[in-house]
């Protein structure tokens, strides 16, 4: 049938978009984050065993890594269409380039397939030349003795059937894959979310690996499986054609190195380190955006702050947060928000942190304030990692028009921090990493905070802006691994989205929901957390991103390595 003919013409496209689809499908609103195991194999399908005689067979890997990535940025972070719609489809666009250079590697790395292997049999006359001998005989009659062909066997080779050659290629293709995520986090300011890896946030005894290789460990270690399985079942395919089916050891060492991440998590759960318990109690206000800083409704979010406030207080909490921008106004002297602010701290005696506006000569910023309950002096902390097209417009006053992108949503931008300021709580036992917003899915950012004597993260936020999309749940998602990394507990304030406590190990302890389940609520959060007090600095707190950092080196050795054969290639005659 022809539709038939045309969906086979069509499978390799068509499983670029399933490999877009398994990977969408491993984060919110989805979470069905074992796919990551599986997600890159359709796409590594398409690139091996296709287009065998397509002209520019690059271009082809090139596309199909295209499609794929199209597919999933375009969906997964189809939730900034809430804020602006241009720059939803842009992203998309533009982060689909990274899966399209992994596939045009995986199509320059793809191993041959059968190749026979000559051998001399005892006339001195190649095998392999004997059997198309025999084959000739049988086509004009003259079969050898007793009427059939004599089985002569014809060895054959492949780099499929070499356990060593594909761990190469599983090691190339992985470290590749890290390098271009790290590229992702870093570019244009960077914008590290939903990395392979972090597909597997819930799986708390195989992400205690990130306390010495961050998020990129876990991003080797599943493109690596990716590889193997789509080489497992291709060498399986060759071997019951040509021998007898045998155990390959790259199988058995991806397997064994799964058991070994999970048994190192299981063990790193059960250490301890000495803490003390801290009082914590975590407002959601759910202001909607709109009244966010409207002048009309200044009066009516003081009213709502100070009376959720009054609930918090009655669990005596030792240290009070309120979310990113919580005042109407910015908070410095001689404004309705700085005396509300400050009239308040005066009563209640409490530890509060709070997001604010700030200003100086120069800019306005996206800060954090800690005022503390005893003497209220006050803290200040100006957001270092402002978000691209949401804080600030890169190349507003050199390129024409990309301000259009954020509309009026943007009309100014934010002025960036300059220091990791740690704020001291009037406890000395218990000293705070003030993140702002994105900051905390920022590993690298978070460790700087860390090293300089912090041991408790906390993040103050507005999801408001992604209404109830799932942008909320991914930004949990992605947060959760500052806590792995640095073996520190997070507690997050949030003006709608996601308030809740999570653990030194990555699993959250208590959230804000209302009677229906959802996030998206209005109320209080208490309770209690255990926070190191001497707290050990794990190998990412020392190192950093050193793992992500190796396999950037390792892909970039790769493509100097493929250097001469790509030059060979674009001089050789075309016919």
């Amino acid at each position: 049938m022809d539709w038939v003919k045309k969906a086979l013409r069509c499978w390799p496209w068509l499983a670029a978009i399933a490999s877009g689809a398994l990977y969408r499908a491993c984060f919110a609103p989805y979470g069905q984050g074992w796919l990551c195991w599986v997600a890159l194999t359709p796409l590594l399908a398409a690139v091996w065993f296709s287009g065998e005689h397509a002209k520019r067979r690059w271009l082809r890997d090139l596309l199909l890594g295209y499609v794929a990535g199209v597919v999933f940025f375009g969906s997964v972070f189809s939730w900034l269409v809430t804020v602006t719609v241009p720059g939803a489809v842009l992203v998309g666009l533009y982060m689909a380039v990274y899966m399209a250079l992994w596939g045009w590697l995986a199509g320059r790395l793809r191993p041959g397939g059968l190749r026979p292997v000559a051998v001399k049999g005892p006339t001195g006359i190649d095998a392999v030349t004997q059997r198309l001998a025999q084959k000739q005989a049988a086509g004009s009659g003259g079969l050898p003795s007793g009427g059939r062909e004599a089985p002569l066997p014809v060895p054959v080779t492949s780099p499929w059937l070499s356990s060593s050659r594909n761990l190469l290629l599983a090691f190339l293709l992985a470290s590749a894959w890290v390098a271009l995520e790290t590229v992702r986090s870093h570019l244009f300011s960077g914008w590290g979310w939903n990395m392979l890896g972090s597909a597997l946030h819930a799986q708390w005894a195989m992400i205690q690996i990130v306390d010495m290789t961050g998020v990129a460990g876990l991003s080797f270690l599943t493109a690596w499986t990716n590889v193997i399985l789509v080489a497992t079942v291709r060498r399986f395919m060759l071997e019951t054609q040509v021998r007898k089916v045998r155990p390959h050891f790259d199988l058995t060492l991806t397997m064994a190195a799964l058991v070994g991440v999970m048994g190192y998590g299981i063990r790193a759960v059960q250490v301890r380190q000495p803490s003390s318990t801290v009082r914590i109690a975590a407002l959601q206000p759910n202001i909607p955006r709109e009244q966010k800083f409207s002048a009309e409704h200044a009066q009516s979010t003081f009213d709502k702050f100070a009376e959720l406030s009054r609930v918090a207080l009655q669990s005596r909490p030792d240290l009070l947060l309120w979310p990113e921008s919580s005042m109407p106004h910015v908070v410095l002297p001689g404004t309705d928000s700085y005396d509300f602010v400050m009239q308040f701290s005066s009563e209640i005696k409490t530890d509060l942190l709070l997001g604010v506006i700030d200003e100086d000569d120069q800019d306005a910023y996206n800060a954090a304030i800690l005022v503390a309950g005893g003497d209220q002096q006050i803290q200040l902390y100006r957001k270092l990692h402002l978000v691209p097209f949401g804080e600030y417009v890169p190349g507003r006053h050199t390129l024409p028009g990309i301000g259009a992108i954020v509309g009026d949503q943007v009309p100014e931008d934010f002025g960036f921090g300059k220091e990791f300021t740690v704020l001291k709580t009037s406890r000395p036992d218990v000293r705070l990493a003030p993140l702002i917003c994105f900051e905390d899915t920022i590993g690298e950012l978070t460790r700087q905070f860390v090293r300089r004597g912090a041991n408790l993260l906390t993040n103050v936020t507005n999801d408001g802006w992604f209404l109830r999309s799932a942008g909320s749940q991914q930004h949990l998602d992605n947060a959760v691994f500052r806590c792995v990394e640095n073996r520190l507990p997070m507690v997050r304030s949030a003006n709608t989205g996601i308030t809740c406590f999570i653990n030194e190990f990555g699993r959250i302890t208590q959230i804000l929901l209302d009677e229906t389940g959802s996030q998206f609520t209005e109320g209080v959060l208490t309770g209690e957390i255990s926070v190191p007090t001497d707290p050990t600095p794990t190998f990412y707190v020392r190192h950093g991103e050193l793992f992500a950092h190796i396999c950037t080196g390792i892909g970039v050795l790769t493509l100097l390595a493929l250097l001469p054969r790509l030059v060979r290639r674009q001089g050789a005659p075309r016919a």
